[in-house]
């Protein structure tokens, strides 16, 4: 979780503006859906990733409304995530396909988790991905979005992971959270310390406003998800094991459905 945790959060540091529009839980599950329609178009919506189709595949599957999934499209053509393709239009609406730098950032996300899993068993997916990733990527892709549509507690997470991944950039201060586990420290009872002992640094690391993290900091705080050891500013923040368990669950599920859409498309 510490590795996983770790490369989530740097690896937003790569593209800013490319990352933001990953950064809360509905336009991540957008984003899915729109690559794997890119590669596998749903049955009931026209091929193509255009500005109507992803209208229609946010209601469709019960991710966002039509004018958050026209907002998410507008922003990704405005930060090259997708492109105009050289292809006839749909419905007076030009196709969209993603970037080169917006396929290289889904690849690392990838192979990101495909290195975790391997730390587990030893195994070597992280190096056939690597290897194999152009061709995977198409097979893969639209398989991991239904597992991920389909898996309620993905869609649905516990409290304390919604508090931060339901808003612009939550995700990454959780990530920061969990990958500042101290686990040289003994941990008190249900609570874990962390390396962390400023909301001004943990704004900063995120590249996030002090007020934004402090809101987080806060409703978190008030359910007992995290705190200070000791005077606020002056201490270490400590996460509870309910918060700590929540992200552990919401990333074991996530890493199934990805091992076993890797393993399927190895095996055809």
């Amino acid at each position: 979780m510490r590795f996983l945790a770790a490369g989530l959060f740097e690896t937003h540091k790569i593209s800013l503006r490319a990352a933001a529009l990953f950064a809360t839980q509905q336009r991540w599950l957008l984003s899915h859906v729109a690559l794997a329609h890119y590669f596998r178009p749903f049955d009931t919506v026209e091929p193509g990733v255009s500005r109507r189709s992803l209208g229609l595949l946010g209601p469709l599957l019960g991710i966002a409304s039509r004018n958050t999934s026209y907002t998410l499209f507008e922003e990704a053509m405005k930060y090259g995530v997708l492109q105009t393709m050289d292809r006839p239009a749909v419905g007076g609406a030009p196709l969209a396909e993603p970037s080169q730098a917006a396929l290289s950032l889904i690849a690392l996300w990838y192979i990101q988790h495909f290195e975790a899993l391997d730390l587990l068993d030893g195994g070597q997916r992280h190096v056939k991905f690597k290897t194999q990733g152009e061709g995977l990527l198409p097979v893969i892709q639209p398989v991991v979005t239904q597992g991920l549509l389909s898996c309620p507690e993905l869609r649905a997470p516990g409290q304390l992971y919604t508090i931060f991944t339901w808003t612009d950039s939550g995700g990454w201060l959780m990530d920061r959270l969990i990958a500042g586990i101290d686990w040289n420290s003994p941990p008190l009872k249900d609570r874990y310390l962390t390396d962390i002992g400023s909301i001004t640094y943990l704004a900063q690391t995120a590249r996030l406003s002090r007020a934004h993290t402090s809101r987080k900091f806060a409703e978190a705080q008030s359910i007992g998800g995290l705190g200070w050891t000791g005077r606020p500013g002056r201490s270490t923040i400590w996460i509870s094991r309910r918060f700590y368990e929540e992200y552990a669950e919401f990333q074991a599920r996530k890493l199934l459905i990805l091992d076993h859409a890797l393993a399927a498309a190895l095996n055809t």
